[in-house]
This record gives C-alpha cells, sequence and structure tokens, in this order.
C-alpha cells in the first residue's frame, strides 16, 4: 500500500475492535499540508478512533497509517511520543489545561517537555497567545478564565510548537455557538497561517464548515465528501 500522493499524512484499510465491537472497519484518510479535514458521524461511528490512531496514541488492529513517508508501526514507542511532543499538536473538548499552573505556563508546556528554558519557552508561549488574543491572561490560572478563553489557551498551547498536524477533538464541544466560532476561526486562521495540516473531529455542521473537506465516518468506515465551497 502507497500513501496518496502529497500527502503528510494518510491511512489505509485501518480496522480496531474493542471486543464484538468494530470502532474502525476499512476506515482510509488523507491530509495534505496545509488543509483542514473535518472528521464526522454520530456518536460511536469511530471518528474519535480514528484521530487516535493517526496519532499514533492507539494502534490499529491492521492497516497501514503513514505520516511524512513512513509508516508509524514502524517507528518506536519512542518515536511516536516524539511525534506528539513535537510534530503533532492536540486540542481536546474540554482544554485539559494544567489547573495548578497559570495560563502562559500551561502553553509553554510542550517547549519545556522539549528541553527549552523557561525564559524562552514563555517569549514564545506569549507570542502565540497573542494571536489567539488572550495574552492579557497569561498570570491567571485556568480556573480563573472563562470557558472560551481557556479553550483558546489550550489553541494557542497546541501550536506552540509549529506542530505540521494538528489533532482537534471536538473542539467546540464544550462552548456556547459565539464563543465556539471565535475559537474556531482562530484555531484555523492560526493553523493555516503556518501551513500545519488540521484533522478536525465534530459532529457539528457550523464547525465543519471551516474545512476544506469533510470525511464521514459511520459504522467504522469512512467516505469523502464533496469539497466544502
Amino acid at each position: 500500500m502507497t500513501a496518496p500522493a502529497g500527502s503528510l499524512l494518510s491511512a489505509q484499510d485501518l480496522r480496531k475492535a474493542y471486543g464484538p465491537t468494530n470502532a474502525l472497519d476499512g476506515a482510509h484518510f488523507s491530509i495534505h499540508p496545509g488543509e483542514v479535514v473535518a472528521v464526522m458521524g454520530p456518536s460511536g461511528s469511530g471518528k474519535s478512533t480514528l484521530l487516535h490512531c493517526l496519532a499514533g496514541i492507539v494502534p490499529p488492529d491492521s492497516g497501514v497509517i503513514t505520516y511524512n513517508g513512513r509508516e508509524l508501526s514502524a517507528m518506536s514507542d519512542g518515536e511516536r511520543s516524539a511525534l506528539r511532543r513535537s510534530d503533532f499538536g492536540f486540542v481536546f473538548q474540554f482544554g485539559q489545561l494544567v489547573p495548578e499552573l497559570s495560563c502562559v505556563e500551561n502553553v509553554a508546556l510542550p517547549l519545556r517537555l522539549n528541553g527549552a528554558k523557561r525564559k524562552e519557552a514563555e517569549r514564545t508561549a506569549l507570542t502565540w497567545m497573542e494571536r489567539l488574543e488572550v495574552d492579557d491572561l497569561a498570570k491567571k490560572r485556568p480556573g480563573e478564565v472563562s470557558g472560551g478563553q481557556g479553550q483558546r489557551v489550550a489553541v494557542a498551547r497546541s501550536l506552540v510548537t509549529s506542530p505540521r498536524v494538528l489533532f482537534a477533538d471536538e473542539p467546540t464541544g464544550a462552548l456556547d455557538s459565539l464563543n465556539g466560532e471565535r475559537v474556531m476561526q482562530l484555531l484555523t486562521d492560526a493553523a493555516r497561517s503556518t501551513n500545519a495540516a488540521v484533522v478536525l473531529v465534530t459532529h457539528e455542521a457550523r464547525v465543519a464548515a471551516y474545512s476544506d473537506r469533510e470525511i464521514v465516518v459511520r459504522d467504522g468506515k469512512s467516505r469523502d465528501m464533496e469539497p466544502v465551497l
């Protein structure tokens, strides 16, 4: 099996079962640099499992995942972990900020884990916080900011290492429509400015509207939709 021409990240014939349940049953996926792809489907369709497999968090039972010309299965656990610290960024539904750290410390955390010095890491973090319009919250802790503000801090954290692929799993699921729209606008604008690919898992059409292309997952199988105009 070969990855589609020009793709940065691709998956072919992925299968993953949890006991008798087939979470993925022959799913396919591909994404190019700078592209935003929405993965849609009802609850339990397999879309989050697909994201976790693509990110190297969960190994598929069979199938091939290729990132930047290399198969993930050929990498060691350490190499896949390194990818998640540098090449991959993550945004989750509830942000998952560390409550004991200030917002700027949260954003700087991936850089610190990669060995950057505190001042350098926080300087880069503040640059991203400014782009996401939350630099005024730098010294506040997550419990002192609103849900929309916290999610923008989480987006800044996901982008601080300048990842090549950003995985966003229901990033607006815990927000009202106004805050959700702003988060999506800032997220996609920031990702496109760095030519990062975005894998966007959502069940909301208004969120998928920010993508270039939609893939629908149903019963563990994937289907490409017509490009979003």
